[in-house]
């Protein structure tokens, strides 16, 4: 790799640098709540990280040996993609698209396009690291060029922060957003594995590689501090700070030549990940849902894991409870086959990468999360003949490379799903439990309290699901496919944010309200070998419009008969009109009073529902099954053309009333 350094002196027209109170970052935690920054600060670092010229935490694509040990069949499944790859059209990222967010809120059309190069451009980068013959040189070269040749590799949807707004990106003012920092690291390790070999094609590459990432990353990171990711604005933090710190650290580690400002970057870093661990649920739980699990703990990890190579083991956080209880939430999640527990923003259907879970579990020592990710990897027949390669669209070289070179650890480790009888996190107020540990069969519940400012937030206080023989039956829509408005004011305009979408009741016409006032109270649970069960009042998640003084919820799973609900209320107002909604991904008979048939139907591929049956008071209430159309692409990959909202609208309201649903096969 070449070692040319570069004058790293950059400036832009931008709003100015929020003040540094005291030397340090806004939102200053107490020193006892700096897990990272307070054990590895500055000097520390300075004295525990190995030099870049020293850090070799891959074998780069000359070391053959590690490269030549990898499995046959995998070697050949990653080359036939990168030969797959060759003959795909390279996408061209027009202006007229990338306009199309800031005129009518479309982000995937340029989005489509701008990971397809991403995509390609690893699959090449992978398959000249297995081969070594240089045939894919060319095409990595040209397709390098053109990436750094993007006048921004920041997203329409995230440019809106610049000073200029929405629109085209000003490339005097780089973004640094999620995207932005992948690319970085994808171009960061291509430098590190094929630096001599880009060399020989021309030195200029490997040199601008090197100013790109300075200039688009690892300038504006270091000098800035208002980047709302960071967490050092009053803003709250999500998945975005450490996933796109794992980039930046990628890139400072790999590519930053001035071993002092190196150094001075992993510091900041540090504080930042603070940000996202302090205020983090002890109980592990991500409230932005399993699938966000992805991009939150997951990428935690993939900091952990850099900052413990790069320091030959001397930073090594995974004695930390918080960590631990943070990668056991992905299990904790796991319902049966590709299904999860989709809260939030998340999808019900998810393929969570098996060697970062087997990695992560080896790591805090926990033997069902490494059976997990082995069983995730057997799913996907990682290991055996028929290796097929599993490919998000959006690459990541940061993990591919622990995966291809851990993936023999497999062998020998029990494939199983922990599949938990019963999960609890008081944190974020969300409970689990199935008929027996280690089987799908029988009936499986998952319900939540929380609030309504949580990140990536529906409003669904009280909200629950129903599996059956591992199949779903009363389920979470999910999320559509994102546009403009999904993270607008216009936000719960959209039907699955929706209370009435989700398994609660609407009052007077008034449904649940967004913000972290609107929450439960009087939360309880307990289990034991009979039954779970889950209490909750869902009034405070409801406007004073709705006139509740209480609504007192109780869901109880009796293990291998029924999941049962009984609602009490009392409102302050006469009740005109109040109904119960459920969504279920079942074909609905309700023809029967007192009783609705659910049958299976089929979703999406080859998947299918469950069944069973709803008994409720037929004096109380009237049952209609309503179809709801899908026609995003997002929903209609997991429920298919439609789901069914059952509506229990109460022939009688009144204004105190105990309600009693069972759900039984």
């Amino acid at each position: 790799m070449s070692q040319t350094t570069h004058d790293f002196s950059y400036s832009w027209n931008s709003r100015p640098l929020p003040p540094i109170p005291n030397g340090e970052y806004a939102m200053n935690l107490d020193p006892s709540e700096q897990y990272l920054s307070k054990k590895y600060p500055y000097e520390v670092l300075k004295s525990v990280l190995l030099p870049r010229s020293a850090w070799n935490p891959f074998p780069k694509a000359a070391d053959r040996a590690g490269w030549n040990d990898l499995p046959e069949s995998l070697r050949r499944a990653h080359i036939e993609m990168a030969e797959d790859s060759l003959k795909v059209e390279w996408p061209h990222l027009w202006a007229d698209v990338y306009l199309q967010f800031s005129i009518n809120g479309n982000r995937s059309n340029y989005e489509k396009d701008y990971f397809k190069r991403r995509e390609i451009l690893a699959n090449l980068v992978t398959a000249e690291c297995m081969e070594n013959q240089g045939r894919f040189m060319t095409a990595i070269a040209n397709y390098l060029w053109s990436v750094m040749e993007e006048s921004s590799w920041c997203i329409p949807a995230h440019i809106t922060v610049q000073k200029q707004g929405s629109g085209l990106p000003d490339t005097t003012e780089p973004i640094v957003d999620l995207f932005c920092a992948e690319t970085g690291a994808l171009l960061a390790w291509t430098a590190y594995l094929l630096g001599a070999k880009i060399d020989a094609v021309s030195p200029l590459i490997m040199q601008r590689i090197t100013r790109e990432i300075d200039q688009r990353i690892l300038t504006p990171a270091l000098e800035r501090n208002d980047f709302w990711w960071m967490g050092f604005t009053p803003r709250r933090v999500n998945n975005w700070n450490p996933w796109i710190n794992s980039n930046w650290l990628t890139c400072a580690l790999l590519i930053e030549p001035d071993e002092e400002r190196r150094v001075r970057a992993v510091a900041k870093i540090l504080k930042s990940l603070d940000r996202f661990l302090v205020p983090y649920p002890k109980d592990g739980g991500c409230d932005e849902g399993p699938g966000y699990w992805g991009r939150a703990g997951a990428a935690l990890f993939d900091n952990l894991e850099l900052l413990l190579s790069a320091s030959a083991g001397k930073i090594n956080e995974y004695d930390n409870p918080l960590v631990q209880e943070i990668g056991r939430f992905i299990y904790r999640a796991h319902i049966n086959d590709d299904f999860y527990l989709n809260f939030a923003d998340a999808a019900a259907v998810l393929s969570p990468e098996a060697m970062l879970i087997f990695n992560f579990g080896k790591r805090i020592g926990d033997p069902k999360m490494m059976s997990f990710g082995a069983w995730l990897a057997e799913r996907r027949d990682l290991l055996y003949k028929g290796y097929r390669v599993v490919k998000s669209g959006r690459n990541s070289l940061g993990r591919e490379l622990p995966a291809l070179f851990s993936i023999k650890e497999l062998q020998g480790v029990p494939a199983r799903p922990p599949l938990l009888r019963d999960v609890w996190l008081p944190v974020i107020q969300v409970m689990v439990a199935r008929d027996v540990e280690g089987s799908s069969q029988g009936f499986y519940l998952a319900a939540k309290g929380g609030h309504n400012e949580e990140s990536h937030n529906h409003n669904d206080v009280g909200h629950f699901v129903v599996y059956i023989d591992g199949n779903p039956v009363i389920v979470d829509a999910g999320v559509e496919t994102y546009t403009r408005k999904t993270f607008s004011a216009q936000r719960y305009e959209i039907w699955t944010m929706q209370s009435a979408y989700h398994s609660l009741p609407t009052i007077n016409g008034v449904m649940q309200a967004p913000g972290r006032s609107f929450a439960a109270r009087d939360v309880s649970y307990q289990a034991d070998e009979q039954a779970a069960h889950f209490s909750l009042d869902i009034a405070g998640a409801y406007p004073v419009e709705a006139g509740l003084k209480f609504w007192q919820r109780r869901l109880t799973l009796e293990r291998g008969k029924s999941v049962r609900l009984v609602d009490t209320y009392q409102m302050n107002v006469p009740a005109h009109e109040l109904t119960f909604s459920l969504l279920t991904a079942c074909s609905a008979d309700v023809s029967a009073p007192g009783k609705v048939v659910l049958s299976p139907a089929a979703l999406a591929g080859e998947m299918v529902s469950g069944s069973g049956v709803i008994l409720y008071d037929a004096h109380k209430f009237k049952a209609a099954a309503q179809v709801v159309p899908i026609s995003d692409e997002r929903l209609g990959a997991i429920w298919g053309r439609q789901l069914t909202r059952l509506l229990f609208t109460a022939l009688a309201p009144k204004s105190q009333d105990t309600w009693e649903f069972t759900i039984t096969r």
